[in-house]
């Protein structure tokens, strides 16, 4: 095969340079943008029937971003001291306003990555319209938390297995379920947990559930901490 010096040099000068421009192609190209931000205390937006919350609310809070392609898929970067007391509860929220007994079907599924280290709870906070009554789901939780009241026993409903709580803060009845062991992804039926508040326990009566929210009660997340929704889904009611 005959060889041609010249137009193997060039190559050999290009190749460098294509390679080079490449690089600074892939570096300078800029990563997508989130759809929505905030680090405003109560930062709050609407995205495709969701309301996506900051929600820095407990005293001593240090800074926190929300970040989100959708209601639906969004994360949070919390930097809170580890002083004990909730700082904040960035949330993805889902309007039901159907009283108990008229909901045919309410489930969720969730998928999240949480970190190792600090203290927090990864939860769903149900609440009538009224806000007399507060069912939290805890499926994951981390460090120095705790719920409110005292102990119940422990129930499978849902899907899962929970430690449950009856307390109040002043304001409203809650209810706690732990899940007895941790979850970063799954589905809970939040229906038959309703009903056995409801109609088994008799700690309510027909209420109109209005919000389910899902998202991360933050206690403290000193240096940084990353807190990320892949994905979300309420449906029913």
């Amino acid at each position: 095969m005959t060889r041609h010096p010249r137009r193997t040099l060039t190559r050999l000068l290009l190749a460098p340079a294509l390679a080079a421009g490449a690089v600074l192609g892939l570096a300078s190209a800029p990563a997508q943008a989130a759809v929505w931000s905030s680090c405003d205390q109560w930062g709050n937006t609407s995205l495709n029937g969701y309301t996506l919350y900051n929600n820095i609310w407990g005293s001593g809070a240090g800074s926190q971003c929300i970040s989100a392609d959708s209601g639906t898929k969004w994360s949070v970067r919390a930097d809170h001291p580890n002083t004990g007391g909730i700082k904040s509860y960035p949330n993805s929220k889902k309007v039901i306003g159907k009283p108990v007994d008229s909901l045919s079907s309410l489930k969720s599924s969730y998928d999240v990555r949480v970190p190792s280290a600090g203290d927090y709870n990864s939860s769903y906070d149900i609440w009538d319209t009224d806000y007399d009554y507060e069912i939290m789901l805890w499926v994951n939780y981390h460090g120095n938390v705790g719920p409110l009241g005292t102990a119940q026993g422990s129930v499978s409903l849902g899907g899962h297995t929970w430690a449950v709580y009856k307390g109040s803060n002043g304001a409203n009845e809650v209810f706690s379920f732990l899940r007895t062991s941790d979850s970063s992804a799954g589905t809970v039926d939040i229906l038959p947990i309703l009903k056995w508040i409801k109609n088994t326990k008799g700690w309510m009566g027909n209420e109109t559930i209005g919000d389910v929210q899902f998202g991360y009660e933050i206690s403290g997340s000193a240096g940084g901490l990353d807190f990320t929704t892949n994905s979300l889904t309420v449906s029913g009611g």
